[in-house]
């Protein structure tokens, strides 16, 4: 299996396009779950972006994944650009559907200062409650789904392990949908 990191470009006008679709988006997204597909997505805070995570068989299966989404299809979504991990921190658990944006938490993303040692952090960190999930692409870069809302409080998670470069991961808020 392979899991990628899809970026998102939204529509200008994503907050009023989207709502024609919004359903059927919503319950691909929730098939796609069920059958292992789909790891997690949302939204940026402010709409002008969104990011999701798909465990897939093959590289050829991403263009499914996303152009036969309704918001792609209704374009709602204008972009994207897929990265795979080159190891992945699995959720526990999959976290139920919230749709109102009360899920807010931070994506950090940046270089780590001793790879295979942030592996081992990552894991823990995640079954600390600290992490949904998150994985490390090719040259150790990291992108994680911390389970806090406060961007200093993720930071200064990572920092604590003393494996991320201290000012090198940058943060951004975003609402886990799913």
């Amino acid at each position: 299996m392979i899991v990628f990191h899809i970026a998102v470009t939204a529509a200008p006008d994503y907050r009023t396009r989207r709502e024609v679709h919004r359903r059927a988006h919503i319950e691909r997204l929730q098939g796609l779950r069920a059958n292992g597909i789909l790891i997690g997505g949302g939204p940026s805070a402010d709409g002008t972006s969104a990011d999701i995570f798909y465990r897939l068989q093959q590289p050829a299966q991403l263009k499914h994944a996303i152009e036969e989404d309704p918001y792609w299809t209704g374009g709602v979504w204008t972009h994207y650009a897929p990265r795979s991990f080159s190891q992945f921190v699995e959720p526990w658990e999959m976290v139920p559907v919230v749709l109102d944006g009360s899920r807010r938490v931070i994506l950090v993303e940046g270089p780590t200062a001793e790879h295979d040692m942030a592996q081992f952090a990552l894991i823990e960190m995640r079954g600390a409650g600290r992490v949904a999930f998150g994985g490390f692409f090719e040259g150790g870069g990291i992108l994680a789904v911390v389970k806090t809302p406060d961007a200093d409080e993720a930071l200064r998670w990572f920092a604590e392990t003393g494996f991320w470069a201290p000012g090198a991961l940058a943060t951004r808020p975003w609402l886990h949908v799913l």
